[in-house]
């Protein structure tokens, strides 16, 4: 059964109830040692105070959300894309932060070329890992659910991320997500080719609610939708992951609506009796 120890929560989980600081302070109350923040939270703090929260609470930083969404139409976008990606890596640095997590952008502008979007995106990595590499942060490749391939994200299988990996070469990896994933029939298999290679960065869980009211905002807690959690956590562990297990809810209609008190206790409830 899953420890207090490697529970992560993410910080969109708490996003509409609390500022960083507030929510770094409420884990560290429930024993919990390890956040992920988002870049849109360490700004309204600011960088610095922001890693002085994290440092002086005791935390751990399993990654910071996040870098990606390289294509654009145009080359002055693409290097624009670029250059902020770079300054989200100074900051995954500059937090401690054990990987930066890539939500990969999906198709530039009014275009239709899906495969011309994923060069995009491998050229940006590429681009990216040119510091990545001596600053010694990890990028974390997530792939998200074929629904979000022309907005978000046009890289939605593990076998595509991994793909990718073996050809960008050292420094890229994957972050798994269960939302994402749960669905896909060759995930045991993927994730057993992400441990062997060493690309296992990040272990995202939450649940999939039947119904959902909002592909993006309606992410369940764990046990309360169908994926089958404590199955995946094996494939993982198997695979050699010793990371921790991070909490990342969405959920505009439910756990953003309740005390955030609540919301962490249940977290820790449901982290050892559901995955």
């Amino acid at each position: 059964m899953p420890s207090l120890k490697q529970l992560s929560i993410n910080l969109a989980t708490l996003r509409e109830q609390w500022d960083l600081r507030q929510a770094v302070e409420g884990c560290a109350r429930h024993g919990i040692r390890a956040v992920a923040p988002w870049r849109d939270q360490i700004a309204k703090v600011g960088l610095t105070e922001s890693a002085c929260v994290l440092r002086d609470n005791g935390m751990r930083v399993t990654g910071l959300c996040r870098g990606g969404m390289f294509p654009a139409p145009t080359e002055a976008g693409r290097q624009a894309a670029l250059d902020d990606n770079r300054r989200a890596l100074e900051e995954a640095v500059a937090l401690g932060a054990e990987c930066l997590v890539l939500v990969v952008g999906g198709l530039p502008g009014d275009s239709r070329d899906i495969a011309g979007a994923r060069r995009m995106v491998e050229d940006g990595i590429g681009k990216l890992l040119e510091a990545a590499r001596p600053a010694g942060m990890p990028l974390a490749i997530e792939p998200l659910h074929p629904m979000y391939a022309a907005d978000r994200a046009c890289v939605n299988t593990l076998r595509q991320a991994l793909d990718l990996c073996d050809r960008l070469g050292e420094g890229a990896g994957v972050a798994v997500d269960v939302y994402h994933l749960w669905w896909d029939p060759e995930l045991e298999a993927q994730i057993a080719r992400a441990g062997e290679g060493g690309r296992l960065l990040a272990y995202h869980i939450c649940d999939w609610l039947v119904p959902t009211r909002d592909l993006l905002l309606d992410r369940g807690m764990m046990g309360d939708g169908v994926i089958e959690l404590p199955r995946i956590r094996g494939w993982m562990e198997r695979a050699g992951y010793g990371g921790l297990h991070e909490v990342e809810i969405f959920s505009a209609e439910d756990w953003w609506m309740r005390d955030p008190e609540e919301v962490l206790q249940t977290c820790i409830a449901r982290h050892g009796s559901a995955t």
